[in-house]
């Protein structure tokens, strides 16, 4: 039974979709239902049924499914196993950050790591979310730093700060506003919003927001290529931008805290590392002592 077609199992189950469970395995769609359809054979049973309104497990998907799952996660802990028994990994804590998170919470996990872990060195990667959440799950990375947007599975996943979220508005509408002083959430209803690409996380955080709330995001038809981006876009008059307040690269510039129900709205980042991993008990304690930090 070939392991790569129990991972497409997996897959389609998760994302409920073949396309997306494709890119997610990073095969081609055929493939992956070749995959399948060999699978299916031996097993001696359907797994998924597709309509028009997506993928489902099948009665015997229902049933079997969970096993391809476990069998998957015990094939990986068995290789994670492995390679720390005959590499020297134990000695490193592989720390992997999304571009979006604050550079003092960086520091923080480095002086942490020091204080509880002296044998063990942080090795640092900063990487989009895709890379860094299959990074994770592919033992590559032990930890990593990111806004708390998603769940990952068989992963555990922890608050470990919060800071603000700022706007940036072009010049004529902070002009009839007093200097610095908060913009709430419904007044940016009629603003175009100037966006990232959906890497890091910003985005997905500002949809989210906008969804939560039951308002209506009226996104600008570019995209900026950076933070620093937002800032001279927002300058010219383009739209508005919302960035976390350790994200401004200049302090000159007038910056609004966004408000929401009179209350300051923030983002919040987390810590997400493996249930299984062999040293989990250590980052336990490292993500422990670093959510009762602060940058």
């Amino acid at each position: 039974m070939n392991v790569e077609y129990l991972r497409y199992a997996r897959a389609v189950a998760r994302t409920g979709s073949f396309s997306a469970a494709a890119r997610e395995c990073r095969v081609s769609q055929p493939s992956l239902s070749k995959g399948i359809a060999q699978l299916e054979g031996a097993l001696s049973g359907k797994l998924f049924d597709r309509s028009s309104r997506g993928v489902s497990p099948t009665p015997f998907g229902e049933q079997i499914l969970p096993l391809i799952t476990a069998a998957v996660n015990s094939v990986d802990a068995l290789a994670a196993a492995a390679r720390e028994l005959t590499t020297q990994a134990r000695r490193v804590i592989r720390l992997g950050v999304s571009p979006l998170i604050d550079p003092g919470l960086v520091a923080k996990a480095f002086a942490v790591s020091r204080e509880l872990l002296p044998e063990r060195s942080l090795m640092l990667r900063q990487a989009n979310m895709l890379t860094l959440r299959e990074a994770l799950l592919g033992d590559e990375l032990d930890v990593v730093l990111i806004p708390a947007i998603e769940r990952i599975p068989g992963c555990e996943q922890r608050t470990v700060y919060r800071e603000p979220v700022v706007v940036l508005r072009p010049p004529a509408r902070d002009a009839d506003r007093a200097f610095g002083g908060p913009v709430t959430l419904d007044s940016l209803a009629n603003d175009p919003l100037i966006l990232v690409p959906d890497e890091c996380g910003l985005t997905s955080f500002t949809v989210g927001l906008f969804a939560d709330s039951g308002k209506t995001l009226h996104r600008y038809p570019g995209e900026a290529a950076s933070y620093g981006v937002l800032e001279e876009w927002s300058q010219l008059g383009l739209g508005a931008a919302l960035l976390p307040v350790s994200k401004l690269t200049d302090s000159t510039r007038l910056a609004h805290e966004l408000h929401h129900h009179d209350q300051p709205v923030l983002i919040s980042y987390e810590a997400a590392w493996r249930t299984g991993s062999r040293a989990h008990a250590e980052l336990t304690r490292l993500v422990d002592a670093l959510a009762g930090a602060r940058p």
